[in-house]
């Protein structure tokens, strides 16, 4: 069993029975994250019948995303591995639109990164090919599709863009490809790619 989560954007989580997905929960609530994550965690698990000693993985989305939202889903990613004794795997957020995208050949995944940016990514057959990267919208570089949390926040410079969330069962899905490559480099690591507004004191 895998408890996959994702704090990106949208508050999400699965659990999943190897590929199959035995229950899921999303809510969009920008400011609630730390709130609403352990409840929604608890009933996913009752939902898919799953025990504390089921899981055998925990996956979770490391961004790219705005500080606060991000840090509850790595810390809790985190302390219940840590509790439970099972690997915590990560991953780009992204990189779950871009799997499920993988049909479509060429992908960029957008999310917001306020300030007028967006968070981006560029996938083929549902690989990463390119970044995670932060750019204003007229200077992502698009290929293909443009899909994502914040597709339509600009449609002037991203006209015809399809919003669609984070499904942390594709984060896990991603994972599973990966360490089944041999890929060992899944860190928790957060993905912010910027410095945060406050920097310090002048001279500090």
């Amino acid at each position: 069993m895998i408890l996959a989560l994702d704090t990106s954007a949208a508050v999400a989580v699965a659990v999943l029975d190897g590929d199959e997905v035995k229950a899921a929960r999303t809510e969009h609530a920008p400011r609630g994250h730390a709130e609403l994550l352990s409840g929604l965690v608890r009933d996913a698990m009752a939902e898919a019948g799953c025990a504390l000693g089921d899981v055998e993985t925990i996956v979770v989305g490391t961004g790219p995303a705005p500080f606060t939202g991000l840090r509850v889903g790595l810390v809790t990613a985190r302390t219940l591995g840590f509790a439970w004794g099972v690997p915590v795997r990560g991953t780009c957020s992204l990189d779950a639109i871009g799997a499920a995208l993988a049909d479509e050949g060429e992908v960029t995944v957008v999310s917001d990164a306020r300030r007028k940016e967006l968070y981006w990514a560029t996938y083929r057959d549902g690989v990463r090919v390119d970044g995670p990267g932060v750019a204003y919208p007229g200077d992502v570089p698009v290929a293909g599709v443009v899909v994502g949390p914040g597709a339509e926040l600009y449609p002037e410079s991203l006209p015809d863009g399809r919003v669609m969330d984070v499904d942390p069962a594709w984060l896990a899905r991603v994972v599973a490809r990966r360490v089944s490559e041999g890929d060992t480099d899944l860190p928790t690591e957060p993905l912010y790619l910027r410095r945060p507004d406050v920097h310090g004191l002048p001279g500090a």
